[in-house]
């Protein structure tokens, strides 16, 4: 696996290409089991729904508030462990506990019940991506790190594609609760598969520094630890533009992600089967490739002009608009033929938005990680995550749900409601678009100033 290795139990000074993709490979199972978790309550809102007698508004707190608040505030006090401990071993406690409770929300009979165990599940996928982005970020250097991080962003969306394929159709069949099972229990032996496979990477390798320790002595040092990471994020001029823009960008697609599945079902008439049908090769497939390619792009254009590092998922923000406003607000889809095969004008739409919104994930993920010290990167992960999903995650599928009610009852909107509460949502892509525009802006004068990027 590794070309050389230090003392018994200690991790290798340096990994070999084939360990470094291996490694790679698993922290993306990891990635993708935590969103097929996090995101299968989406493809399952009207069987929830109905059989547990919950509103919209009640759908947007279970799928949204009732996981992020506990999600992103434990990453925190998980990242100062990460950032001083063995992260493998976090990540493998971490899938062990999401995966559990995963299989637990089977046994819901009330929203109390389904709401206790979506807490637990956000509190076990707190500990997983911190500590990935900080490994990945000591296997890879500056100038491969985004296309690491872009590929470790694959698994949002083939977390996406499995958790509405496979819980659509176990749905469709078995019913909801069967679905929760299928997914969730798989992943207490992918919890086994980190915890003795993969090696604990040394600290600063990939950037060639052995970083300082940051001691923490008591909870107050903590506090002063937090406090900094909250003010290197705010202080640093592209960091802090970037993580508005993906707040931004989590917000419209968190709203998206949970509320399209009933969207379609509701507005189109689509069963849940074909609703996965629909939504998970183009999800997983085309937002895979998507995400890979934004990824590659930036680390190509940014050799040329750093300020790429941020222009390329502003520009891919600005091109998606047009398509979203089609998708939203045509209602007949006409079809062609391809191939002796009809085909919806549908999906011809749905493929550049699943294209191009995937391009922000790894530039994102990698210039936080890139403008922050190596003993402090999983804490900046988690700082970021923090922020981005209490609004993004806890708040947009929760806004989508209070708006999609409102409309309907107070102003009469119907089955129209939920898509005029998501269209609206979602020009809030051009606000992100603005935020990276000036991230590359920041960027360039921070190069200039000596600052690395």
């Amino acid at each position: 696996m590794a070309e050389a290795a230090t003392a018994k139990g200690a991790a290798p000074a340096a990994f070999s290409p084939a360990y470094r993709r291996y490694a790679l490979f698993v922290l993306v199972l990891g990635y993708t089991s935590s969103h097929v978790d996090r995101n299968i309550v989406g493809i399952l809102v009207e069987p929830i729904k109905r059989d547990l007698l919950l509103s919209d508004t009640q759908i947007g707190f279970l799928s949204g508030i009732a996981f992020a608040v506990f999600y992103a505030t434990l990453g925190i006090p998980i990242a100062l462990w990460a950032d001083r401990g063995n992260r493998r071993n976090i990540i493998a406690y971490a899938i062990a506990i999401w995966s559990g409770m995963t299989a637990l929300c089977g046994f819901a009979q009330n929203f109390w019940q389904m709401a206790a165990a979506r807490i637990g599940v956000g509190i076990g996928e707190a500990g997983s991506t911190p500590p990935s982005h900080s490994m990945i970020a000591d296997m890879y250097p500056p100038e491969e790190r985004a296309s690491a991080m872009a590929v470790y962003s694959l698994g949002v969306y083939f977390g996406v594609m499995i958790g509405f394929l496979v819980g659509g159709w176990v749905a469709e069949w078995y019913g909801w609760r069967a679905a929760f099972f299928v997914v969730g229990l798989p992943g207490i032996l992918l919890a086994l598969i980190v915890r003795y496979t993969l090696v604990e990477p040394p600290r600063g390798q990939a950037d060639g520094m052995a970083p300082a320790q940051v001691e923490i002595a008591d909870f107050k040092a903590a506090v002063a630890v937090v406090k900094d990471g909250f003010s290197h994020l705010w202080h640093t001029a592209p960091t802090r533009h970037v993580v508005a823009g993906v707040t931004l960008t989590s917000f419209v697609g968190y709203g998206g992600v949970i509320w399209g599945p009933a969207f379609l079902i509701r507005t189109h008439g689509m069963s849940i089967g074909e609703v996965s049908s629909f939504l998970a090769p183009l999800v997983g497939i085309v937002g895979g490739l998507g995400a890979y390619v934004g990824g590659r792009l930036t680390d190509r254009l940014a050799k040329k002009d750093v300020r790429w590092n941020s222009w390329v998922v502003a520009w891919a923000k600005v091109a998606v608009v047009p398509f979203i406003i089609v998708f939203y607000l045509m209602d007949n889809w006409p079809a062609f033929y391809a191939f002796g095969y009809p085909v919806s004008i549908l999906w011809v739409v749905y493929v550049p938005i699943a294209f191009l919104g995937a391009f922000y994930l790894g530039p994102s993920f990698a210039m936080i990680q890139t403008l922050t010290p190596p003993a402090k990167r999983a804490l900046a992960s988690a700082v970021m995550l923090f922020i981005i999903n209490i609004i993004g995650l806890g708040f947009g599928p929760q806004f989508v749900g209070i708006v999609s009610d409102v409309l309907r009852v107070n102003f009469d909107f119907g089955n129209e409601s939920l898509r005029w509460a998501l269209f609206g949502t979602a020009m809030l892509n051009l606000w992100a678009a603005a935020h990276y525009f000036l991230a590359g802006h920041a960027l360039k004068a921070s190069s200039k100033a000596g600052i690395r990027a």
